[in-house]
């Protein structure tokens, strides 16, 4: 009862974060006005900043992105996670994208990201059609939202004018949370970037697409906790499947088996099963602050999870941007190289 009560309040939170013009985040035509009411702007960051500049911005972006993922549309939940790679370290500025001995791609912890190709891609044709104007964290940005419309995801309103930054360590990118954390570990993390509980949960949701490569997950199935078993909160079925696709740290396994390929909430349904790929996925159930959230978007229509997302994620790429009034920042003529750096 207590329980029920709980994410009856949950709920009621959830729904008061919804943008006021809920149904346009659905649709990329139905966005208007309204979403001025309560996107912040306050970091100097404006929701036309490229109209006059750079008027083909994001249609330039968006064609892009199509022509790669049709390719390999493995590359969608790629650009999302070099995405969270960026943000989650210094900020959204593009650090990740930058490659020289000791910089955060050159990191153990980013050998698995991928889409940097992409990205130039599009830089290129930017500098093109509007030469030194467009950043490659605004590009990273609006990347990772259009590959994530194109997959069936919602689409968000993004401010522009995102400078990118000049240096990028190592060190920073094992600040990234990682597949083993902790629930405390993470919201802790999250507290840092301004974001709270509800937006843990739902930008853990990604999960729902994308895939996993089995060394992060093999010591759950072969060594839990230095015990040689499996680790016992996975569904053993579930389990068994898993020994079976990752005999090898090299091979990779869906996030979400059972819809891996659709943008939804199944991954909370899953999670409710014991059916959590990684560590920190399956903590939600478990933890008291996370997993009435887990069961509200588990037992919810999946728009539900869609919306949230949507607030989410524009929550996140306004975490620690550079703007014009940085000196630290700079717009880059190659977004894996900086114009102030010899290197």
């Amino acid at each position: 009862m207590k329980l029920a009560v709980v994410s009856a309040v949950i709920l009621v939170v959830v729904f008061a974060a919804w943008p006021v013009s809920a149904g346009g985040y659905g649709h990329k035509e139905e966005e208007d006005d309204d979403t001025k009411s309560w996107f912040p702007l306050d970091n100097l960051l404006s929701l036309n900043y490229y109209d006059k500049s750079c008027q083909n911005f994001e249609k330039i972006v968006d064609t892009k992105v199509r022509e790669w993922t049709k390719t390999d549309p493995s590359l969608g939940p790629a650009l999302l996670r070099l995405l969270f790679h960026d943000c989650g370290v210094t900020g959204c500025d593009a650090s990740v994208l930058l490659d020289y001995e000791g910089s955060e791609r050159r990191s153990p912890a980013s050998k698995t990201l991928r889409g940097f190709e992409l990205i130039d891609d599009i830089k290129s044709e930017m500098e093109k059609a509007c030469p030194k104007l467009v950043s490659c964290a605004d590009i990273l940005a609006a990347a990772s939202r259009s590959a994530t419309y194109q997959l069936g995801g919602p689409y968000w309103p993004n401010a522009y004018g995102r400078r990118d930054s000049i240096n990028s360590y190592a060190r920073d990118a094992e600040k990234v949370p990682s597949g083993r954390r902790d629930i405390t570990g993470l919201l802790e993390t999250f507290q840092s970037y301004g974001l709270n509980v509800l937006d843990l949960v739902v930008l853990s949701g990604a999960h729902t697409i994308g895939k996993a490569y089995c060394g992060t997950i093999q010591s759950r199935l072969y060594n839990f906790n230095a015990t040689q078993g499996t680790d016992p909160s996975i569904d053993p079925k579930f389990a068994d499947y898993l020994r079976r696709k990752c005999r090898w740290a090299s091979e990779t396994v869906y996030l979400d088996v059972e819809t891996p390929v659709v943008f939804d909430n199944q991954y909370y349904i899953n999670l409710q099963k014991n059916m959590g790929v990684l560590t920190t996925d399956q903590e939600l159930v478990k933890d008291p602050r996370t997993a009435p959230l887990v069961k509200a978007f588990a037992e919810q229509p999946a728009q539900m999870f869609r919306h949230q997302f949507a607030v989410s994620m524009a929550k996140l790429v306004n975490v620690g941007v550079i703007t014009a009034e940085d000196r630290t920042g700079e717009i880059r003529r190659v977004c894996s190289k900086s114009n102030s750096r010899p290197y």
